[in-house]
C-alpha cells in the first residue's frame, strides 16, 4: 500500500520486489498469457521485416555476434542487451503489438522480460514470469499516466512507448534478475536516463518508430544491470521536483499521484488491446465502423460511393494522411485501412505489402474516403463513420471499443489465427504450435528454457517481407 512518508520509487520498487503471483487475479493471469502469445506472434513476424536486417548488420559490424539469448526468428544468439534491442523492435515493427498501455507495452515489456532469462542466477518458472510481465505493463502504463495519460503526452509529440515503456520493461527485468527493492529503486531511477522518441516519425514514415520500442525494451534491461553492480539512480526521479519525469515531460499535464494510484487494485495489463489491424489503433474504430455497416445492411465494396469520417483534430493529425510508402505511413492511415477492407477483405499484414498497396484499385477506395475535422470531439473520442451507398443510402456507425478491446476482445480462435498467420512467416508449423502450447499453459510450466529453445529454431526462410 502506499505510504506518505516514502518517495514514489521506493514505493513502486517495493510493489515490483514483493508482489506474488497470488496477488493478480487468475482472469489477469490469463490475459496475460494472451498477450505474451501475441507479443511473441509480433516479435517472431518482424524477423523478416528490414529494421532488424539493419540492426543486426550494425551488431555484425560492431563485432557483437554470440551470446545466450535468442534473436526470435533468427535462428542465433547474441547478448541480453542485443536481444532486448532486437525483439523490441521486431515486436513493433508491423505494427502487430497490443496496445492502450504504454502504449504498446507488451513490446517492449515481453522482450525484455525474455532477454532477461538467459540473466538469471535462479529458476524461472511460468508463474514467476507472467508476475514479472504483468508488473512491467503495470509501470509501463503508470509512467504514461503520471504525465497526463496519451493524449496530453503524445499531442506533445512525445511516442509514449520510448518515453514511457522504459519503466516497464526496468519492473519485469529487475524482477526477474532478482534485485532487492534498493537496487529496484536505483534501476527505476537509471532507467530515465533511456526515456526517449518522439513523433517526428508520423510526416514521412521514418523506421525509428520501431528503435523507440527496442531502446526501451534495451534501457530497462541495462538499467537494471546497471543497478545490481551498484550503479545508482535518482531517488527524486518521480516527486514533483524539477528534473523529475512527469514534471519534465508533462509540465502542465502532469499526475505523479498516478504513479501509485490503485497499486495492485487496478491492474494495468487489464486495459490493454491485442489488434486484429496491421495498422495503427487510432485507425481500428473507423475500420471496424465499415465491416459493421457492410455487414449489417449486407453491402459489397462495389455498393459504397463514399466513406464520411468525422473526425477529432489529434487523430486526424495522426492517421489522416494517404501516403502508399513507405509502409509504416500507410499503417498510420485510415484511409488505406478502410480501403484495404474494401479491396483485399482486410487490413491484415499481407494487405500492407508493397504489392498490394499498388494495387490499382487502393488509391480509388482510398479516394472515396473524406474526412470532417470536428474541433468539438475530445482526442480520445472515436469517430462518427457514415458510409454512403452508390444508391444514396446513408449509414453512420461509431465504434466506442473496437474488437481486440477488454470490452470487445478477440476470441481465443482468432488470436490464434493472428499469430498462426504471422508467425508462420518464418518458423515451421511445429515450432509455431510448440510456442503457441507453451505460453497459453505458461502458469503450470515449471521452466520456460522450452520456449526459449523454441524461439532460438532456424526460420523457414530469411528472405525479407515485401515492404
Amino acid at each position: 500500500m502506499p505510504q506518505d512518508n516514502q518517495l514514489i520509487s521506493e514505493q513502486l520498487a517495493r510493489f515490483v520486489v514483493w508482489t506474488k503471483f497470488e496477488d493478480i487475479p487468475p482472469e489477469l493471469v490469463l490475459k496475460a498469457q494472451r498477450h505474451i502469445l501475441d507479443s511473441v506472434g509480433a516479435g517472431i513476424a518482424g524477423a523478416v521485416s528490414p529494421e532488424t536486417k539493419l540492426l543486426n548488420k550494425v551488431f555484425t559490424i560492431c563485432g557483437e555476434t554470440g551470446g545466450n539469448a535468442p534473436l526470435w526468428g533468427k535462428g542465433i544468439k547474441s547478448s541480453a542487451r542485443n536481444a532486448a534491442l532486437n525483439n523490441g523492435v521486431s515486436a513493433h515493427t508491423f505494427e502487430l503489438d497490443d496496445t492502450n498501455g504504454c502504449d504498446h507495452s507488451g513490446a517492449v515489456v515481453v522482450p525484455a522480460a525474455f532477454a532477461a532469462l538467459s540473466l538469471c542466477n535462479r529458476p524461472i518458472d511460468g508463474k514467476e514470469f507472467i508476475v514479472a510481465v504483468v508488473l512491467g505493463y503495470d509501470l509501463a502504463r503508470r509512467a504514461l499516466e503520471s504525465c497526463g495519460a496519451y493524449e496530453p503526452h503524445n499531442g506533445a509529440g512525445w511516442h509514449s512507448t520510448g518515453t514511457c515503456g522504459v519503466f516497464g520493461a526496468a519492473a519485469a527485468v529487475g524482477r526477474l534478475i532478482g534485485l532487492d527493492v534498493e537496487r529496484m529503486q536505483a534501476a527505476l531511477g537509471i532507467a530515465t536516463s533511456f526515456s526517449a522518441g518522439q513523433w517526428s516519425f508520423v510526416h514521412d514514415g521514418a523506421q525509428n518508430k520501431r528503435l523507440h520500442v527496442g531502446n526501451a525494451a534495451h534501457g530497462g534491461l541495462l538499467a537494471c544491470l546497471l543497478a545490481r553492480e551498484g550503479f545508482t539512480g535518482p531517488k527524486m526521479a518521480f516527486e514533483e521536483v524539477w528534473g523529475g519525469f512527469s514534471k519534465t515531460f508533462a509540465p502542465t499535464t502532469q499526475d505523479p499521484e498516478a504513479w501509485l494510484r490503485d497499486l495492485g487494485k487496478n491492474w494495468k495489463l487489464g486495459r490493454c488491446s491485442i489488434k486484429p489491424h496491421a495498422s495503427c489503433r487510432s485507425s481500428h474504430s473507423s475500420v471496424d465502423a465499415v465491416n459493421i455497416i457492410m455487414a449489417a445492411h449486407n453491402l459489397q465494396p462495389s455498393d459504397i460511393a463514399k466513406v464520411h469520417i468525422k473526425i477529432n483534430p489529434f487523430v486526424h493529425g495522426m492517421c489522416g494522411g494517404r501516403k502508399l510508402d513507405p509502409m509504416p505511413a500507410a499503417q498510420m492511415s485510415i484511409a488505406y485501412g478502410i480501403a484495404a477492407r474494401l479491396v483485399f477483405g482486410g487490413a491484415n499484414l499481407t494487405a500492407y505489402t508493397r504489392t498490394n498497396r499498388h494495387d490499382s484499385r487502393i488509391r480509388q477506395a482510398m479516394d472515396k474516403v473524406e474526412f470532417e475535422i470536428d474541433p468539438t470531439q475530445k482526442d480520445e473520442d472515436e469517430p462518427f463513420v457514415t458510409v454512403v451507398t452508390t444508391k444514396g443510402e446513408e449509414y453512420t456507425e461509431r465504434v466506442l471499443y473496437p474488437l481486440g478491446a477488454p470490452q470487445n476482445p478477440v476470441s481465443d480462435e482468432a488470436l490464434l489465427n493472428k499469430y498462426r498467420d504471422i508467425a508462420g512467416m518464418v518458423f515451421s508449423e511445429e515450432v509455431v504450435e510448440g510456442i503457441a502450447d507453451f505460453l497459453l499453459d505458461l502458469q503450470n510450466k515449471e521452466s520456460l528454457d522450452p520456449v526459449v529453445k523454441l524461439l532460438g529454431s532456424k526460420p523457414i526462410t530469411t528472405a525479407q517481407f515485401d515492404i
